[in-house]
């Protein structure tokens, strides 16, 4: 065999690996509904690394972003149905799906950042993972999307007085829309990628999110009043489809899981990071922000509204969290 022969053949053979290499690959769209640059953003990206790095290529996970795949009820059925791999959501539309997990919307639930990570990364957060399997998810960590905080383009809110009659853009949460109701707020659930038009146009009020978020949509440009409520905490969860869950390996699996724990630490340092920039940030940007909230006064707003989640929910569960370390 000449040498051109030899090199032709092995050529063909290099050929012939690759395009089993590439063959072998498989690749899983992932949905978020906030922009790249963002506390989301950060987190599906560290993860579609992680999981390319831990499966030898094997998988790749290709980001959509700013709600491209759909809104996140949209993503988060498409994920349940098989049309969509994964999604990283707030629980905004969760109760939809899972609703049990309602609980963790309830207003002033959470003491603070710690409390709340504590919370989803110990035994009560642990257990409430499981409860997506049989709705055909596979739940494979807890992230978040921050507490909330209320904005507007009318007055200055003080005091839940301040909230009255103002119509608000919330998420399609059944527990948020009837406390927001308790504050006297018109709510009006849509989609966040439909936000920003509706408060350019006066469609609605104002809107409440965390402060990464409101930085993210640049919702300073159509909004004058900031207000450091925190009256929600709000957490997200990457889940993938269940049938793709089963197909995997054991190994495959553990690397999921470890990558989505890697995408969790990055999503919570931009969040750090974003509450520690954020308020002056937004004043820089021209909006005005209450800072000094009398978030007991909020409570006592809400008094009727928490007699019924104690009857829906049951107290002891509530209790169970609220008073977690």
């Amino acid at each position: 065999m000449t040498v051109s022969r030899l090199t032709g053949v092995a050529l063909a053979a290099i050929g012939l690996v690759a395009a089993s290499a590439a063959s072998a690959q498989t690749t899983f769209k992932m949905n978020v509904s906030v922009p790249q640059n963002s506390h989301y953003g950060v987190a599906v990206d560290t993860f579609a690394a992680e999981v390319e790095k831990r499966t030898n290529g094997r998988y790749k996970i290709q980001n959509f972003y700013a709600s491209a795949l759909g809104n996140e009820r949209e993503a988060t059925e498409a994920v349940q149905l098989g049309t969509l791999d994964l999604v990283m959501t707030s629980t905004g539309p969760i109760p939809n799906f899972v609703p049990e997990l309602a609980i963790l919307d309830i207003p002033f639930l959470f003491r603070d950042y710690d409390h709340a990570r504590s919370t989803l990364d110990g035994p009560v957060g642990q257990e409430m993972l499981k409860k997506f399997e049989p709705k055909g998810f596979k739940a494979l960590a807890w992230g978040e999307n921050g507490f909330r905080h209320m904005t507007n383009s009318k007055q200055a809110v003080n005091s839940p007085a301040d909230l009255k009659g103002l119509k608000m853009r919330t998420m399609e949460n059944p527990i948020h829309i009837q406390a927001y109701k308790g504050f006297g707020i018109i709510p009006t659930p849509m989609a966040i990628s439909e936000v920003f038009t509706a408060l350019q146009q006066g469609t609605v009020d104002g809107q409440e999110n965390p402060l990464t978020v409101i930085q993210a949509w640049k919702f300073d440009q159509v909004q004058k009043h900031l207000t450091l409520t925190g009256h929600v905490y709000s957490p997200a969860v990457i889940l993938l489809g269940k049938p793709l869950w089963d197909k995997l390996s054991d190994a495959d699996k553990q690397a999921f899981l470890a990558a989505a724990k890697e995408a969790v630490k990055a999503n919570r340092a931009r969040i750090d990071a974003d509450e520690k920039s954020g308020v002056a940030y937004l004043r820089s940007r021209g909006m005005e922000v209450v800072d000094n909230v009398d978030r007991g006064k909020f409570q006592e707003a809400l008094a009727p509204v928490f007699a019924e989640f104690s009857k829906k929910f049951g107290e002891a569960e509530i209790k169970r969290i609220r008073e977690g370390k």
